[in-house]
């Protein structure tokens, strides 16, 4: 059984889904009660919920575990903390196989959440375990949350220049490869960067949504005290806001980019495109509608 903590959020689902329909037995463990129904509806057959910060829960829920899929907490002060008790937790229970869900370059301290999972990875090294870390750039399905606002007035909007050149992949892919080193052998030891498209620009990030959706879509900056503004009402904590302000300001300053040469070695086909995301984005909802 596959210990995938962080299970109800994006990732976790993504890589759920992925493991089950491999005929994978997953075990997830979940922060709020009312995300259990959520996990055992995608395949989850077991589910412990509570606190990854409280060692008990985390001992109870890699019990009997052949391996982890460590998914921490987004944007957490406590990372670290949290890293280095399920760590611990898969040391006691003698877990065959630790795999964490890194970000890729972890190593700029600028960027403090980055930084933090790179102090966990730090911990792996000395830890004993079979290890692999997985290092994912900025998802594809983080731009697709701008749907309806993309669809209603043709904005496609970030808190950084247009000129920012970032790397992207799909989060399907990045499950893919979750999965690949889960269940295949070969992957201990490893630290993969999982980078799905060349360096894009926020202005050709719009040149292609506006393609794949058949009408204009432009390029927008908002000002970094109207991105924090808004995101505060929605109620992101503070911790959360400074940190990735932070990133925002890193990406005024330099671009944030990779090769998707490892990610199409692991699959064994080129990584999936943003143009493809978006047409399958625009077909799922059309189905749903």
């Amino acid at each position: 059984m596959i210990l995938v903590t962080g299970a109800a959020g994006k990732t976790g689902r993504y890589v759920i889904r992925e493991l089950v329909e491999k005929g994978a037995r997953i075990r997830a463990l979940v922060h709020h009660r009312e995300y259990i129904e959520r996990v055992e509806e995608i395949g989850a057959v077991e589910v412990v919920h509570g606190d990854l910060c409280d060692r008990r829960t985390v001992d109870q829920a890699v019990k009997g575990i052949r391996a982890v899929y460590h998914i921490p907490p987004n944007v957490h002060p406590d990372e670290v903390a949290i890293g280095k008790t399920v760590i611990s937790a898969a040391q006691s229970a003698e877990v065959e196989h630790f795999v964490y869900h890194s970000v890729v370059h972890p190593h700029i301290e600028a960027m403090p959440h980055h930084w933090q999972k790179m102090r966990v990875e730090e911990q792996l090294f000395s830890c004993g375990l079979a290890f692999t870390i997985l290092q994912p750039a900025a998802y594809m399905q983080t731009i697709m949350a701008q749907w309806d606002t993309m669809i209603g007035d043709g904005c496609y909007r970030v808190p950084y220049p247009l000129e920012t050149q970032l790397s992207l992949v799909d989060l399907k892919d990045v499950a893919e490869v979750a999965r690949l080193v889960l269940t295949e052998d070969g992957h201990a030891g490893a630290t993969y960067e999982l980078i799905g498209t060349k360096p894009m620009s926020q202005i050709e990030v719009a040149q292609t949504l506006s393609d794949g959706l058949g009408r204009e879509v432009t390029a927008e900056r908002t000002p970094i005290e109207v991105w924090e503004q808004g995101v505060r009402d929605a109620g992101l904590v503070t911790y959360a806001i400074e940190t990735l302000t932070q990133m925002f300001h890193y990406y005024e300053h330099h671009d944030f980019i990779g090769s998707p040469q490892i990610l199409s070695r692991l699959l064994g086909r080129p990584p999936t495109t943003l143009a493809a995301v978006i047409k399958r984005e625009r077909r799922g909802r059309e189905k749903d509608n």
